[in-house]
């Protein structure tokens, strides 16, 4: 069985369903689709796609993680690469480490000969650039980019309405359960910053043993709670999926302060079961999943849970670059 995140995992879940349902390894089958969500231009979020950070520039975010050797990959703040999840499919294959960072991300990217190529595509340009010229002053602009970025990032904290990671998390004929993230982080975020896709525990975890787990949205308040980790315990704690990902939730109720909005919790279990619930969510919130006796991949509803009194984004001055039609 395979679970993908709503609109941004449509593109690949296909073609990991048909390799699933072929015998193929779930790592391999995962890594497959992810790589054709990141050559969507279409998403907006993950990949090519992408929106920038403060400077311009779009960095990515990936992971993979195998639930039955618990190895995982990951890489961070990866800019100039068009496939985040191959090389961090690689960290694992191939380093002793689990997680790469900016100019050591890159430079393990060049050192495996993976594909690089231009990131910003002019959608994104043509956004920035209005943002650049309306938002930020004149003296700034005269100075950039040697200028303090903390106010521009806190203005700009919600310009994402989505603010969706593609995740796939699945479950191959062999019983084996593994897990895959890729992302652009939201658009206008502070150089450097990393999301929970990178943070295995926080935005993504499988064991074969009990089940996986995997996050979109908000990554501060995944990686705060420890969400994806979470839910696997909860599991081998003796609780249902479902269970596990309302106890997530309860997990969540407990932040104060810092970012608090939107988070889809994906979660599986080693019977075929799942759950996907969205804290604060919207009704079009949904997933796709595709199972043995399943001819294609089919979209459901996420079940919607608020905790907070206000779970809605408040506008931004960025809200309205992406909101133009470019």
């Amino acid at each position: 069985m395979i679970i993908v995140t709503n609109n941004e995992g449509r593109s690949g879940i296909m073609a990991t369903a048909k390799l699933l349902a072929q015998g193929l390894a779930g790592l391999d089958a995962i890594e497959a689709g992810v790589r054709l969500v990141e050559a969507d231009e279409t998403v907006r979020t993950v990949g090519r796609g992408g929106w920038p950070n403060l400077l311009g520039d779009v960095e990515l975010d990936a992971s993979v993680m195998d639930g039955t050797t618990l190895r995982t990959g990951a890489v961070g703040a990866l800019k100039g690469f068009l496939h985040p999840v191959s090389v961090a499919r690689q960290v694992l294959e191939r380093l002793p480490h689990e997680l790469l960072v900016g100019e050591g991300a890159k430079r393990f990217a060049t050192e495996i000969g993976a594909e690089a190529g231009d990131l910003l595509m002019p959608h994104a340009r043509t956004a920035w650039q209005r943002w650049f010229n309306d938002e930020v002053s004149e003296r700034e602009r005269g100075q950039w980019p040697n200028v303090p970025m903390t106010d521009l990032c806190r203005h700009a904290i919600d310009p994402e309405i989505g603010r969706d990671t593609t995740v796939f998390i699945g479950q191959d004929r062999n019983g084996d359960i593994a897990a895959g993230t890729s992302t652009s982080g939201w658009g206008w975020k502070y150089p450097g910053r990393l999301g929970d896709s990178p943070v295995i525990g926080a935005g993504s975890y499988a064991d074969t043993r009990y089940g996986a787990c995997a996050c979109t949205g908000v990554g501060e308040m995944s990686i705060r709670a420890g969400t994806a980790r979470a839910v696997v315990l909860y599991m081998k704690m003796g609780m249902s999926v479902e269970e596990a990902v309302y106890e997530a939730v309860t997990d969540m109720r407990a932040l104060k302060g810092g970012l608090i909005g939107r988070v889809t919790i994906h979660a599986i279990d080693t019977a075929g079961g799942h759950k996907v619930v969205a804290v604060n969510g919207l009704p079009e919130n949904h997933y796709w999943i595709w199972h043995e006796g399943l001819e294609t991949p089919v979209s459901r509803p996420a079940e919607i849970i608020a905790i907070s009194e206000d779970p809605a984004p408040k506008p931004t001055a960025h809200r309205r670059y992406e909101q133009m039609d470019l």
